[in-house]
């Protein structure tokens, strides 16, 4: 089975490289917080906080930590100032919402509690001793991967009742990059082949409705830098970007950073329980609006937003297409 780059056709293009290792590029320490945010946090872990280790990883403003406190025990906060950046406090409003009504048993972080002044909002959860995958990929940490995948979808099937509305599937974008003569032009400079092909994938994306459709709550935003490693499981963390769709969505998702790091994603897709049976073009349109996604959204950025961020997302977008054409 093909494990790197060199056994996948010609290497990869500088903008289609592995994840980097530090993604977050505009966190805030736990000593710049608001003293009443602090305080609500240590409210709802009951104790005070001793040490507190900014995390790397992940794209959003704001506070994410590990804490230790005055007792022994552990928790891992994330916490945002909703002026100063509206749509991650948005999401940090849905993911409490959605972590909280996840069922037991299923590997994610527990929720422990929140704070929301209406200004900043913060949520805690339980730490969880774990390691990201490695990128590129390493073969046995996908495969485990892979595997827990199977198991989430199953406990999430059908999906839970939530208290919250649940957002669009983070999915689609062609149609705006049509419209968008300056992302369009940006698309056309990183991705010429892709640009000439427009039309096949508006008539991909017309099709989104329907393979879209499901019962299960898929996490929405399945990259390495949302799962970590433990000793015993695989936990995903992360839930802002939830949508209720097909079981396998959250497996097509994963599979384009496989694609990013070299590697055919095409037999572990032929071989995945979750995509068993399954029609082979909604998985093409599931690829296909993933990559229109990604690089709509890295195409529209200015000159304020984060590179890595833009970087990112323009690789992973990429590497979806590079799959796509394997597959078409």
């Amino acid at each position: 089975m093909p494990t790197n780059h060199t056994s996948w056709g010609t290497p990869m293009p500088l903008s289609e490289r592995p994840l980097p290792s530090h993604t977050g590029s505009r966190r805030i320490p736990w000593e710049s917080l608001p003293r009443p945010v602090k305080a609500g946090i240590e409210n709802v872990l009951g104790g005070t906080v001793t040490a507190a280790t900014s995390q790397r990883g992940g794209f959003s403003d704001g506070l994410a930590v590990r804490l230790e406190l005055s007792d022994g025990r552990r928790a891992f906060a994330k916490a945002v100032d909703t002026v100063a950046a509206t749509a991650v406090g948005a999401f940090h409003r849905r993911e409490g919402a959605v972590s909280a009504a996840l069922p037991p048993g299923v590997p994610v972080p527990r929720l422990l509690g929140s704070y929301d002044d209406g200004e900043w909002v913060a949520l805690v959860f339980e730490d969880i001793e774990g390691t990201l995958p490695a990128q590129p990929w390493r073969e046995s940490e996908l495969e485990r991967v892979l595997a827990a995948l199977t198991d989430l979808s199953g406990r999430l099937t059908p999906a839970p009742r939530l208290p919250t509305a649940l957002p669009a599937p983070r999915l689609g974008g062609w149609e705006r990059l049509v419209n968008h003569p300056r992302a369009l032009a940006k698309l056309t400079e990183i991705a010429p082949g892709t640009a000439r092909e427009l039309e096949k994938h508006l008539s991909l994306e017309a099709r989104l409705g329907e393979a879209t459709a499901g019962e299960t709550l898929t996490h929405g935003d399945l990259y390495p830098f949302n799962v970590l490693l433990a000793d015993d499981r695989v936990v995903v963390v992360d839930w802002p970007h939830a949508w209720i769709g097909p079981a396998y969505a959250d497996v097509v998702m994963l599979l384009g950073s496989v694609a990013l790091s070299g590697i055919n994603p095409e037999p572990y897709a032929a071989r995945h329980p979750l995509l068993t049976g399954v029609d082979p073009e909604a998985v093409d349109v599931l690829i296909s609006a993933q990559a229109g996604f990604l690089l709509a959204a890295a195409c529209s950025m200015d000159s304020t937003g984060d590179p890595r961020l833009e970087g990112m997302m323009t690789g992973l977008g990429l590497a979806s297409l590079r799959w796509l054409s394997v597959r078409r």
